[in-house]
């Protein structure tokens, strides 16, 4: 199972980015997808998560500006980030539980300029 994220760059502060985050290498059965991010000198932190059945998780700090969604039938997850803040500066993971076992994608770097 590999797993490809894009989506990264630099974007002013109130601006808006959407990450893509491709699952391949199957057949396997996805069961959460999440993203976690990562700071400069601050430990990985979960960002946004969703089930197989849709629910929803966010961490307070992107309530009401982050969405996170899947497309099963391409076997992606999205994570729609708006009114993005100096402090959503980051590299961006994404993460699957599939199979039962855990994978990571690569990363993806997110610099938000104020």
């Amino acid at each position: 199972v590999q797993l490809q994220a894009s989506g990264g760059g630099l974007v002013q502060a109130g601006g808006s980015l959407r990450l893509s985050c491709v699952v391949s290498g199957g057949p396997f059965s996805i069961n959460v997808m999440r993203w976690y991010r990562q700071a400069p000198t601050k430990q990985r932190e979960l960002v946004a998560g969703i089930t197989s059945q849709g629910i929803t998780n966010l961490a307070d700090p992107v309530k009401g500006r982050f969405t996170i969604s899947r497309d099963n039938a391409k076997n992606t997850v999205y994570l729609q980030m708006n009114s993005l803040k100096h402090e959503d500066t980051a590299v961006y993971y994404c993460f699957v539980l599939a199979n039962g076992r855990d994978y990571w994608g690569q990363g993806t770097l997110v610099t938000v300029s104020s």
